[in-house]
């Protein structure tokens, strides 16, 4: 498994690197429609100056002429615009005579006669109506709008007045106005028009195979649209035949193609992207630079998280091994917190260890003793050298329930730790375990008694008395003689408080939170009188607990010392 440094690194590597390609991607798609719109844009603009560029070819016959007007179209757009001719020979420029060389290819080619394959509509040429025939048909037109409201007439490019659309039921207008037909009537520039074209088209038609050739299709002078660009119907070389007839009628009436070239006012090309090799190495490289940042970073981030963390998985392999004097210095943060409680687990082990070992030395004196005398006076007897009197017999029988004592307070600590140890509740009267306990334990050199109330709890009646009677028996045990032990009973906010208070030697203030700790003596030395077994105090707490109460303690040296028991009543 790889170490927690190497994947905190790799780890902080991606996430790194995910974000600088997320950026990067959210880059260039914003940057990439900012240049969309722009390109957009600029295609837009160059679209309508290449119209009106055409508008002016279609109704002029050359561009000798034409230079205030592209001037205008050039300020309008804010664009400098050029026009040349096939050999390259400047017609217009807008610049000035500062303004840098024509780009080598130019925008686009403008020629009324050839608009993406098409003739603009607006080269009229020879169909264009004189000023009389204009203003004839427009009071034609105005004399049939007069008849009626329903229809709506436009001028088509030469100047003729057109009927743009028709609802069903309106065609009677043309049996109440006469203006319709006379509106609808080919003025002699039309027909003169028509039968050039006429003349230019036969040219080319009489020339094919008679399979394509369409006569009836080709227009006369009834035809009066001078619009058409082909022959429906007709092979693709007649509709050829068509429009080659009206580029060569159109042609002399419109000025000639010329190339457009168009720049900013200043005379330079648009600036690109550099999206080229050397932006895309210039991106990476950028890219690899904040890497290698954040990848520093990381690795420093994690070192300094990983050393404190590879110390304490030190301490604790030590103190797995044994030793008890593992510390941890783990700075501030949350690593500094684990370290201060491993310190605290450190330091309760090694407590744990010395009242273990402590235990098991007092154990081992307490059980040497008695069973030294048991041992002792049972061989003497063997031997002949002591009798077995009623004396001998007592002797024995106390040594013996010494051992039993010390073997039932292990017992009764080995149960509460495992959680086994059963309490039999019943109502009982507190007043009367205390008055028994007293009883049991009388001593000539104390003077122990009781101040009691009637206070009734459910409890075990039992285990309680095992409690009271290891505080009264710890209270005897230190009060020297003359001293005096009383037991309290008395209720104190609905709980029962029970409370042993002698005139002993009292508890240093640096001993008081280890009283209850199991194995705990304050007196050090191994005093038949005074030893004990440092179990009965740790007991005496687990059985109140057992019955949802608590055990407490207050000392002043030299005073004496009062422990407090207090029971939800």
């Amino acid at each position: 498994m790889k170490s927690l440094l190497v994947r905190f690194f790799l780890f902080s590597l991606v996430i790194a690197a995910c974000s600088i390609a997320v950026t990067a991607w959210l880059a260039s798609q914003a940057t990439t429609g900012a240049i969309r719109q722009e390109q957009g844009d600029a295609l837009a603009t160059d679209a309508q100056i290449l119209d009106e560029l055409v508008h002016y070819a279609a109704t002029h016959e050359g561009w000798s002429g034409s230079k205030s007007d592209v001037d205008a179209v050039a300020r309008k757009y804010d664009r400098r615009i050029a026009l040349t001719d096939g050999n390259g020979k400047k017609l217009v420029d807008t610049g000035d005579e500062n303004a840098p060389p024509l780009p080598i290819t130019p925008k686009a080619l403008v020629d009324p006669l050839n608009v993406n394959g098409k003739i603009d509509p607006r080269a009229v040429g020879p169909f264009k109506l004189t000023d009389d025939e204009y203003r004839k048909l427009h009071s034609y037109a105005d004399e049939l709008l007069g008849c009626t409201d329903k229809i709506r007439l436009v001028d088509a490019p030469n100047g003729r007045p057109r009927l743009t659309s028709l609802r069903p039921g309106e065609l009677s207008v043309w049996d109440t106005c006469t203006a319709g037909d006379r509106l609808y009537t080919l003025t002699q520039t039309e027909l003169s028009a028509y039968q050039e074209l006429f003349e230019l088209f036969e040219k080319c038609v009489t020339v094919l195979p008679d399979e394509q050739r369409y006569p009836n299709k080709a227009p006369g002078p009834r035809t009066f649209d001078w619009e058409i660009t082909s022959v429906y119907g007709a092979s693709p070389e007649v509709v050829e035949c068509m429009d080659g007839a009206r580029r060569e009628q159109l042609r002399p009436h419109v000025a000639a193609p010329v190339q457009l070239f168009l720049t900013s006012t200043t005379g330079d090309g648009p600036q690109s992207i550099d999206l080229s090799t050397t932006g895309a190495t210039r991106i990476t490289l950028v890219a690899l630079g904040i890497l290698a940042i954040a990848g520093f970073a990381s690795w420093v981030t994690a070192t300094q998280l990983v050393r404190p963390i590879r110390a304490l998985t030190a301490a604790t392999k030590r103190t797995a091994e044994g030793d008890r004097t593992a510390r941890v210095d783990g700075g501030a943060g949350e690593i500094g917190e684990l370290a201060k409680s491993f310190n605290a687990m450190s330091e309760k082990l090694a407590e744990t260890e010395r009242q273990r070992q402590a235990m098991v030395s007092d154990v081992a004196h307490e059980l040497r003793t008695p069973l030294g005398n048991i041992t002792g006076w049972l061989e003497a007897t063997q031997d002949g050298l002591a009798e077995p009197d009623p004396h001998l017999i007592d002797m024995l029988l106390e040594e013996s329930l010494l051992l039993q004592r010390l073997v039932d307070d292990l017992h009764d600590l080995a149960q509460a730790d495992a959680g086994t140890l059963r309490l039999h509740p019943e109502p009982i009267a507190l007043d009367d375990v205390v008055e028994q306990v007293v009883n049991a334990q009388q001593n000539r050199e104390i003077l122990l008694r009781a101040e009691t109330t009637p206070v009734h709890v459910n409890a075990d009646p039992v285990r309680l008395r095992q409690a009271l009677g290891n505080l009264v028996a710890n209270a005897v045990r230190y009060t020297p003689p003359g001293g005096e032990v009383v037991v309290r009973l008395f209720q104190q906010q609905g709980d029962a408080i029970l409370e042993v208070a002698d005139t002993g030697t009292g508890i240093a203030p640096e001993d008081l939170p280890h009283v209850f700790d199991r194995f705990w003596r304050a007196d050090k030395s191994r005093s038949r009188r005074t030893g004990g077994s440092g179990l009965g105090l740790a007991i005496t707490r687990h059985l109140v607990e057992a019955h949802g109460g608590s055990v407490s303690v207050t000392s002043t040296p030299g005073e004496g010392s009062t422990f407090r028991i207090s029971l939800p009543a």
